[in-house]
Parts: structure tokens; C-alpha cells; sequence
């Protein structure tokens, strides 16, 4: 009984937990929409409880963000527990983790309870993952971007503003508004809820692909290299807290984050060579870091403009 409530009962209830908080900020989201405002104006972005106890017939609005959002995350993360049944490895479903974040969530996890065996397994552990998931993200922005229509002309104050558009929306942008002109860019839309959920999801996966300590892009260099991955996770904190300082204060909590013992890269054996397939991936995975990762995802966040 403890087993069955530790291995399925833990992450049904954390995935219920998220299912709430998600769907409470995606409700915030979708009046915005609905009234042609960017998403980060109004109250209750970040804690909605107060607004919602007003407007509670409004819970149900918030679905669309919620289910595309843990929808991506899931996806994610059953690409790293797939790896890991293929190869043998122990690993825990995934745990949604419900915070108090813009989204309603801190991300998810799998816990890895054995060793991996070998290289190629260790790459194809950290790239399923960012590569699953990013592809269920391009699906949210593409839907939400045909779903999303230009903000209205009245005045606004945006409590969030979002910085500069990772390639990966540019492109998407692109594509579609050679389709259909009148598909708003990003930045000059009021964007459906799906499309930050899609937002969300490219955001995560640039974050996982960071190339140190244990997150994905830290496996996928660890695989390559374990001496570029130990170069690459000293230098990696320093750079981050100077990314905090000039571009996202969140950079400081990534490069702290980088320097705890946990985040250590377990030793894996290194007696076997990557094949040419698992190269492949690790290319992949570098484009898809350039194509998801922005520097700024949020304008006037940096250390020095929050200290000002």
C-alpha cells in the first residue's frame, strides 16, 4: 500500500494540485483575451484566488491554458521516463509541481532511482525529453497564435511584459502570417491562453537545455564530454549572475540553483562511444536550445532595472 501511494498516489496528486493552480491563473489569462488585453494586466496574475472568489463561475474559462500547459510539461517528461524504461533505468512518473509562478506551476520532474549504464542511454535520457516536449510545444503556439487576435487600442498597464520573442515564434509567426495577414505578431497581440501555454512550454525547454549540472543539456554535454560538462558547470553560475544583472533577474536563481551539491552530475561509465544516431541528437538538441532560448523573456526584469 505505501509502495502504490508513493510510486502513483504522490504524482496524482500533485498533477490534481497543479490541475488547480494552473487552471486558476489560465482563467486570469482568458478574461484578459476576451477583453483584447495583454496577458499580464489586472490583478491576480500571479496569485488569481482573490479575483476568483469574485468571478467564480470564471474557473472553467481557465481549461485551455491548464490542460495545454501540463499537457507539454507531461509530454516532456514521459519522453525522459520512455528513455528510461527502454534502457532498463528506474524512474519515478512524473511529479507536476504546483507553485505560485505565472503559470500556476513549477515544472515537473522524473526522479532517476539507478544508474545509467552508458553514454548512448545518458543522451537518450536527457534528449527525449526537451525534444517531446518542444514538439508539443510548436503544436500550442501554432494553434494559439490562429486562435489569438490584435489587443485593443484602450490604455493598459502590463504588470508582466514579455521581452524579446525566442526564433522559434519568430519563425512560427512567419510561416503564418504569410498564410493569414491578419495573425498578430506576439508583442501586438492579446494572446489567446494556448499560446502562452505554448510560450510556457518553449521557455521550460530552453531552461532544461542549459548545458550543466544535471538538467538535460547537462546530460547531453556529460554524454559528449564529462570534462566540457565540468568546465561548463563551474563557469556556468558566474555567467548567469551577470545574465541576472543586465537581462532576467531570474538568471541569479538558475546560476545558484547550478551551484547546489544535488545538481552534480552522477558518474557514468564512459567505456562505450557514442554512436552516430545519438550525435545526431545532441545536435538537435543544440538547435533546439538556439531556437527556444531568449536571454530575455521578460522586458525591465533585469536585477538593475528591478533595483532602480
Amino acid at each position: 500500500m505505501r509502495f502504490l501511494l508513493r510510486e502513483y498516489g504522490l504524482p496524482i496528486m500533485l498533477l490534481a494540485a497543479s490541475l488547480v493552480t494552473t487552471t486558476a491563473n489560465g482563467a486570469r489569462f482568458m478574461q484578459n483575451f476576451l477583453e483584447g488585453m495583454p496577458a499580464g494586466v489586472g490583478d491576480g496574475n500571479l496569485w488569481p484566488w482573490s479575483w476568483l472568489a469574485v468571478h467564480p463561475h470564471l474557473f472553467a474559462s481557465g481549461f485551455a491554458f491548464s490542460l495545454t500547459l501540463l499537457g507539454i510539461l507531461l509530454v516532456h517528461e514521459f519522453g525522459h521516463y520512455i528513455a528510461c524504461r527502454a534502457h532498463r533505468i528506474r524512474a519515478t512518473l512524473p511529479w507536476i509541481l504546483p507553485a505560485p509562478t505565472l503559470s500556476g506551476t513549477a515544472g515537473a520532474v522524473i526522479q532517476i532511482r539507478s544508474s545509467i549504464p552508458n553514454r548512448n542511454a545518458l543522451m537518450d535520457v536527457g534528449i527525449y525529453g526537451p525534444l517531446a516536449g518542444y514538439l508539443a510545444s510548436l503544436l500550442a503556439v501554432t494553434c494559439g497564435f490562429v486562435l489569438s487576435h490584435p489587443r485593443s487600442s484602450g490604455p493598459s498597464t502590463e504588470l508582466i511584459r514579455f521581452g524579446s520573442e525566442p526564433l522559434t515564434f519568430r519563425l512560427l509567426h512567419g510561416l503564418l502570417a504569410h498564410w493569414d495577414p491578419s495573425i498578430p505578431s506576439f508583442h501586438w497581440a492579446s494572446p489567446h491562453p494556448v499560446l502562452l501555454a505554448g510560450w510556457i512550454g518553449l521557455f521550460v525547454t530552453s531552461l532544461n537545455l542549459i548545458p550543466g549540472g544535471q538538467l538535460d543539456g547537462g546530460h547531453l554535454l556529460y554524454a559528449i564530454s564529462p570534462r566540457l560538462h565540468k568546465i561548463f558547470t563551474a563557469l556556468l553560475p558566474f555567467a548567469l549572475l551577470l545574465a541576472g544583472l543586465y537581462y532576467w533577474a531570474g538568471w541569479i536563481l538558475w546560476g545558484l540553483i547550478l551551484l547546489l551539491p544535488a545538481m552534480r552530475h552522477p558518474r557514468v561509465s564512459l567505456e562505450t562511444t557514442l554512436s552516430r544516431g545519438r550525435i545526431i541528437l545532441a545536435i538537435a538538441g543544440a538547435l533546439v536550445f538556439l531556437l527556444t532560448f531568449t536571454p530575455t523573456p521578460f522586458q525591465d526584469a533585469s536585477l538593475l532595472q528591478l533595483l532602480r
